[in-house]
Protein backbone atom coordinates (compact mmCIF):
# COMPACT_ATOMS: atom_id res chain seq x y z
CA UNK A 1 0.00 0.00 0.00
CA UNK A 2 2.81 2.42 0.81
CA UNK A 3 4.09 2.04 -2.47
CA UNK A 4 1.64 3.69 -4.27
CA UNK A 5 1.71 7.03 -1.93
CA UNK A 6 3.85 8.47 -3.80
CA UNK A 7 2.27 7.86 -7.20
CA UNK A 8 -0.89 9.84 -5.91
CA UNK A 9 0.61 13.50 -6.06
CA UNK A 10 1.91 12.85 -9.86
CA UNK A 11 -1.78 11.90 -10.71
CA UNK A 12 -3.15 14.38 -8.93
CA UNK A 13 -0.47 17.10 -11.28
CA UNK A 14 -1.81 15.69 -14.36
CA UNK A 15 -5.10 15.47 -13.34
CA UNK A 16 -4.76 19.49 -12.75
CA UNK A 17 -3.08 19.85 -16.17
CA UNK A 18 -5.55 17.83 -17.73
CA UNK A 19 -8.52 20.32 -16.25
CA UNK A 20 -6.66 23.40 -16.76
CA UNK A 21 -6.17 22.10 -20.83
CA UNK A 22 -9.58 21.36 -20.94
CA UNK A 23 -11.35 24.61 -19.58
CA UNK A 24 -8.77 26.90 -21.92
CA UNK A 25 -9.75 24.93 -24.92
CA UNK A 26 -13.49 24.76 -24.10
CA UNK A 27 -13.93 27.91 -22.39
CA UNK A 28 -16.99 27.55 -20.38
CA UNK A 29 -16.71 30.80 -18.35
CA UNK A 30 -17.01 32.77 -21.85
CA UNK A 31 -19.99 30.35 -22.35
CA UNK A 32 -21.73 31.24 -19.12
CA UNK A 33 -20.79 34.82 -19.66
CA UNK A 34 -22.14 34.88 -23.45
CA UNK A 35 -25.56 33.02 -21.98
CA UNK A 36 -25.95 35.48 -19.23
CA UNK A 37 -25.79 38.30 -21.46
CA UNK A 38 -28.66 36.58 -23.13
CA UNK A 39 -26.06 36.11 -26.99
CA UNK A 40 -27.25 32.90 -28.68
CA UNK A 41 -24.13 31.24 -28.33
CA UNK A 42 -23.12 28.00 -28.02
CA UNK A 43 -19.94 26.28 -26.78
CA UNK A 44 -19.21 24.15 -30.14
CA UNK A 45 -19.13 27.63 -31.72
CA UNK A 46 -16.28 28.86 -28.94
CA UNK A 47 -14.41 25.38 -29.60
CA UNK A 48 -14.91 26.19 -33.08
CA UNK A 49 -12.81 29.47 -32.32
CA UNK A 50 -10.04 27.48 -30.92
CA UNK A 51 -9.81 25.40 -33.56
CA UNK A 52 -9.82 28.62 -35.90
CA UNK A 53 -6.94 29.99 -34.00
CA UNK A 54 -9.40 32.96 -33.28
CA UNK A 55 -9.56 34.35 -29.71
CA UNK A 56 -12.88 33.56 -28.31
CA UNK A 57 -12.47 36.46 -25.51
CA UNK A 58 -12.38 39.01 -28.41
CA UNK A 59 -15.70 37.35 -30.27
CA UNK A 60 -17.51 37.30 -27.01
CA UNK A 61 -16.84 40.52 -25.75
CA UNK A 62 -17.97 42.14 -29.06
CA UNK A 63 -20.81 39.89 -29.25
CA UNK A 64 -22.15 41.07 -26.03
CA UNK A 65 -21.55 44.77 -26.80
CA UNK A 66 -23.41 44.26 -29.97
CA UNK A 67 -26.06 42.71 -28.62
CA UNK A 68 -26.55 45.23 -25.36
CA UNK A 69 -26.58 48.19 -27.76
CA UNK A 70 -29.50 46.62 -29.73
CA UNK A 71 -27.00 45.69 -32.72
CA UNK A 72 -27.13 42.71 -34.62
CA UNK A 73 -24.03 41.13 -35.80
CA UNK A 74 -23.39 37.52 -37.01
CA UNK A 75 -20.19 35.80 -35.10
CA UNK A 76 -19.33 34.69 -38.56
CA UNK A 77 -18.46 38.25 -40.07
CA UNK A 78 -17.06 38.89 -36.04
CA UNK A 79 -14.32 35.74 -36.96
CA UNK A 80 -13.59 36.63 -40.76
CA UNK A 81 -12.62 39.90 -39.68
CA UNK A 82 -10.74 39.02 -36.79
CA UNK A 83 -8.56 36.64 -39.07
CA UNK A 84 -8.30 39.39 -41.72
CA UNK A 85 -5.92 41.29 -38.88
CA UNK A 86 -9.01 43.90 -38.27
CA UNK A 87 -9.76 45.35 -34.91
CA UNK A 88 -13.40 43.58 -34.05
CA UNK A 89 -13.93 45.41 -30.78
CA UNK A 90 -12.97 48.98 -32.63
CA UNK A 91 -15.29 48.59 -35.08
CA UNK A 92 -18.24 47.17 -32.78
CA UNK A 93 -17.57 50.02 -30.98
CA UNK A 94 -17.89 52.45 -34.36
CA UNK A 95 -20.90 50.38 -35.08
CA UNK A 96 -22.44 51.30 -31.82
CA UNK A 97 -21.52 55.38 -31.56
CA UNK A 98 -23.09 55.39 -35.41
CA UNK A 99 -26.05 54.07 -34.32
CA UNK A 100 -26.31 56.20 -31.23
CA UNK A 101 -26.02 59.36 -33.38
CA UNK A 102 -28.79 58.50 -35.27
CA UNK A 103 -28.23 60.25 -38.30
CA UNK A 104 -24.69 57.82 -39.49
CA UNK A 105 -25.58 54.99 -41.80
CA UNK A 106 -22.43 52.66 -41.08
CA UNK A 107 -22.91 48.67 -41.45
CA UNK A 108 -20.85 46.24 -40.92
CA UNK A 109 -19.03 45.54 -44.41
CA UNK A 110 -17.79 49.61 -44.35
CA UNK A 111 -17.03 49.49 -40.83
CA UNK A 112 -14.58 46.13 -41.50
CA UNK A 113 -13.44 47.85 -44.50
CA UNK A 114 -12.75 51.09 -43.02
CA UNK A 115 -10.88 49.34 -40.23
CA UNK A 116 -8.85 46.99 -42.90
CA UNK A 117 -8.02 50.07 -44.60
CA UNK A 118 -6.32 51.59 -41.89
CA UNK A 119 -8.18 54.07 -40.29
CA UNK A 120 -9.43 54.54 -36.73
CA UNK A 121 -12.96 53.88 -37.69
CA UNK A 122 -14.13 54.73 -34.32
CA UNK A 123 -12.60 58.02 -34.61
CA UNK A 124 -14.03 58.62 -37.64
CA UNK A 125 -17.26 58.36 -36.20
CA UNK A 126 -16.19 60.85 -33.67
CA UNK A 127 -15.32 63.18 -35.85
CA UNK A 128 -18.65 62.42 -37.65
CA UNK A 129 -20.35 63.34 -34.61
CA UNK A 130 -18.45 66.26 -32.99
CA UNK A 131 -16.52 68.02 -35.94
CA UNK A 132 -12.56 68.29 -35.37
CA UNK A 133 -10.95 71.31 -35.61
CA UNK A 134 -7.67 71.57 -37.63
CA UNK A 135 -5.06 74.31 -37.07
CA UNK A 136 -2.66 74.72 -39.94
CA UNK A 137 1.02 76.00 -39.53
CA UNK A 138 1.92 79.35 -40.41
CA UNK A 139 1.48 80.50 -44.02
CA UNK A 140 3.27 82.79 -45.95
CA UNK A 141 2.20 85.10 -49.31
CA UNK A 142 2.51 88.08 -50.80
CA UNK A 143 0.02 90.37 -51.73
CA UNK A 144 0.06 92.18 -55.13
CA UNK A 145 2.18 95.18 -53.55
CA UNK A 146 4.63 93.07 -52.36
CA UNK A 147 4.08 92.98 -48.57
CA UNK A 148 4.26 89.62 -46.78
CA UNK A 149 1.21 88.04 -44.90
CA UNK A 150 1.66 85.25 -42.47
CA UNK A 151 -1.56 83.65 -41.57
CA UNK A 152 -2.39 81.00 -38.86
CA UNK A 153 -5.94 79.05 -39.95
CA UNK A 154 -8.13 76.84 -38.20
CA UNK A 155 -10.40 74.24 -40.43
CA UNK A 156 -13.46 72.92 -38.87
CA UNK A 157 -13.91 68.96 -40.38
CA UNK A 158 -16.40 66.71 -40.25
CA UNK A 159 -15.57 62.73 -41.35
CA UNK A 160 -17.51 61.89 -44.40
CA UNK A 161 -17.40 58.20 -43.87
CA UNK A 162 -18.70 56.78 -47.43
CA UNK A 163 -15.34 58.33 -48.40
CA UNK A 164 -12.84 56.88 -45.90
CA UNK A 165 -11.58 54.12 -47.70
CA UNK A 166 -9.75 55.84 -50.34
CA UNK A 167 -10.22 59.25 -49.48
CA UNK A 168 -7.02 61.57 -48.49
CA UNK A 169 -6.41 62.66 -45.12
CA UNK A 170 -5.52 65.77 -43.07
CA UNK A 171 -2.10 66.23 -44.76
CA UNK A 172 -4.15 66.61 -48.41
CA UNK A 173 -6.68 69.32 -46.46
CA UNK A 174 -3.64 71.30 -44.83
CA UNK A 175 -2.00 71.49 -48.24
CA UNK A 176 -4.84 72.30 -50.43
CA UNK A 177 -6.25 75.47 -47.97
CA UNK A 178 -2.79 76.28 -47.74
CA UNK A 179 -2.58 76.52 -51.27
CA UNK A 180 -5.79 78.46 -51.42
CA UNK A 181 -4.69 80.92 -49.05
CA UNK A 182 -2.06 81.82 -50.80
CA UNK A 183 -3.82 82.15 -54.15
CA UNK A 184 -6.26 84.65 -52.30
CA UNK A 185 -3.98 86.74 -50.59
CA UNK A 186 -2.10 87.04 -54.07
CA UNK A 187 -4.69 88.30 -55.68
CA UNK A 188 -5.48 91.04 -53.34
CA UNK A 189 -3.97 94.61 -54.42
CA UNK A 190 -2.71 95.54 -50.73
CA UNK A 191 -2.07 93.80 -47.96
CA UNK A 192 -4.38 96.26 -46.27
CA UNK A 193 -7.12 95.15 -48.37
CA UNK A 194 -6.45 91.46 -46.52
CA UNK A 195 -5.93 92.98 -43.13
CA UNK A 196 -9.22 95.26 -43.79
CA UNK A 197 -11.57 92.34 -44.71
CA UNK A 198 -9.68 88.84 -43.52
CA UNK A 199 -12.83 86.77 -44.73
CA UNK A 200 -11.92 87.52 -48.09
CA UNK A 201 -9.65 84.33 -47.87
CA UNK A 202 -12.20 81.90 -45.87
CA UNK A 203 -15.29 82.30 -48.78
CA UNK A 204 -12.42 82.22 -51.51
CA UNK A 205 -10.66 79.04 -50.30
CA UNK A 206 -14.38 77.62 -49.72
CA UNK A 207 -15.65 78.06 -52.73
CA UNK A 208 -12.79 76.15 -53.98
CA UNK A 209 -14.43 73.12 -53.02
CA UNK A 210 -10.94 72.05 -51.80
CA UNK A 211 -12.57 68.77 -49.77
CA UNK A 212 -13.47 67.06 -52.79
CA UNK A 213 -11.66 63.46 -53.37
CA UNK A 214 -11.08 64.11 -49.26
CA UNK A 215 -12.01 61.60 -46.02
CA UNK A 216 -13.56 65.06 -45.22
CA UNK A 217 -16.11 67.68 -45.35
CA UNK A 218 -15.02 71.17 -44.80
CA UNK A 219 -17.53 72.81 -42.50
CA UNK A 220 -15.90 76.05 -42.20
CA UNK A 221 -12.51 78.27 -42.40
CA UNK A 222 -10.99 80.45 -39.75
CA UNK A 223 -8.47 83.12 -39.97
CA UNK A 224 -6.75 82.51 -36.64
CA UNK A 225 -4.03 85.11 -37.11
CA UNK A 226 -2.58 87.90 -40.00
CA UNK A 227 0.51 89.15 -39.11
CA UNK A 228 2.61 91.82 -41.48
CA UNK A 229 5.94 90.44 -42.10
CA UNK A 230 8.32 92.12 -44.38
CA UNK A 231 8.07 94.25 -47.50
CA UNK A 232 9.71 92.01 -50.26
CA UNK A 233 8.66 94.23 -53.18
CA UNK A 234 10.67 97.21 -51.27
CA UNK A 235 13.18 94.63 -50.88
CA UNK A 236 13.73 93.79 -54.14
CA UNK A 237 13.56 97.30 -55.36
CA UNK A 238 16.20 98.15 -53.99
CA UNK A 239 18.08 95.34 -54.55
CA UNK A 240 17.65 95.81 -58.50
CA UNK A 241 18.32 99.73 -57.89
CA UNK A 242 21.90 98.34 -56.36
CA UNK A 243 22.22 95.97 -59.26
CA UNK A 244 21.19 98.97 -61.65
CA UNK A 245 23.74 100.77 -59.97
CA UNK A 246 26.48 98.73 -60.31
CA UNK A 247 25.59 98.05 -63.72
CA UNK A 248 25.59 102.25 -64.67
CA UNK A 249 28.94 102.63 -62.88
CA UNK A 250 30.13 99.48 -65.16
CA UNK A 251 29.52 101.76 -68.62
CA UNK A 252 30.67 104.90 -66.92
CA UNK A 253 34.46 102.82 -66.19
CA UNK A 254 34.10 101.58 -69.67
CA UNK A 255 33.02 105.09 -71.26
CA UNK A 256 35.85 106.59 -69.61
CA UNK A 257 38.77 103.99 -70.43
CA UNK A 258 37.79 104.38 -73.86
CA UNK A 259 37.71 108.18 -73.25
CA UNK A 260 40.80 107.33 -71.84
CA UNK A 261 42.50 105.41 -74.66
CA UNK A 262 41.05 107.68 -77.36
CA UNK A 263 42.91 110.64 -75.75
CA UNK A 264 46.24 108.72 -75.55
CA UNK A 265 45.93 107.10 -79.21
CA UNK A 266 45.11 110.83 -80.72
CA UNK A 267 47.98 112.41 -78.46
CA UNK A 268 50.45 109.90 -79.76
CA UNK A 269 49.21 110.58 -83.35
CA UNK A 270 50.14 114.26 -82.47
CA UNK A 271 53.34 113.22 -81.65
CA UNK A 272 53.62 111.26 -84.63
CA UNK A 273 53.02 114.21 -86.53
CA UNK A 274 54.86 116.74 -85.26
CA UNK A 275 58.01 114.50 -85.36
CA UNK A 276 57.33 114.04 -89.61
CA UNK A 277 57.10 118.29 -89.07
CA UNK A 278 60.43 118.42 -87.47
CA UNK A 279 61.81 115.42 -89.72
CA UNK A 280 60.65 117.64 -92.73
CA UNK A 281 62.08 120.97 -91.33
CA UNK A 282 65.65 119.57 -90.79
CA UNK A 283 65.84 118.08 -94.70
CA UNK A 284 65.10 121.75 -96.19
CA UNK A 285 69.10 122.92 -95.05
CA UNK A 286 70.20 119.61 -96.43
CA UNK A 287 68.19 120.02 -99.52
CA UNK A 288 69.35 123.49 -99.79
CA UNK A 289 73.37 122.38 -99.40
CA UNK A 290 72.87 119.81 -102.08
CA UNK A 291 71.32 121.89 -104.82
CA UNK A 292 74.33 124.73 -103.97
CA UNK A 293 77.10 121.86 -104.02
CA UNK A 294 75.17 120.97 -107.16
CA UNK A 295 75.12 124.41 -108.81
CA UNK A 296 71.47 123.92 -109.12
CA UNK A 297 70.91 127.14 -106.79
CA UNK A 298 71.91 130.66 -108.25
CA UNK A 299 72.78 132.97 -105.11
CA UNK A 300 73.85 135.93 -107.41
CA UNK A 301 72.11 139.22 -106.51
CA UNK A 302 69.67 140.75 -108.59
CA UNK A 303 70.71 144.58 -109.53
CA UNK A 304 67.73 146.63 -108.63
CA UNK A 305 68.89 149.47 -110.79
CA UNK A 306 68.85 148.12 -113.90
Amino acid sequence: MGEFLPVLPIFAVLFLIVIFIFFWFVPVGLWIAAVAAGVPLRIFELIGMRLRRVNPNVIVRALISSHKAGLTVSTPDLEAHYLAGGNVLNVVSALIAADKARNISLDFAQAAAIDLAGRDVFEAVQISVNPRVITTPSITALALDGVELITTVRITVRTFINRLVGGAGEETIIARVGEGIISAIGASDTYEDVLENPDIISKTVLDRGLDAGTAFEILSIDIADVNVGKNIGAELQAEQAEADLVVAQAKAEERRALAVARKQEMTASVQEKRAQVVEAEASVPRALADAFREGNLDITPINQGE
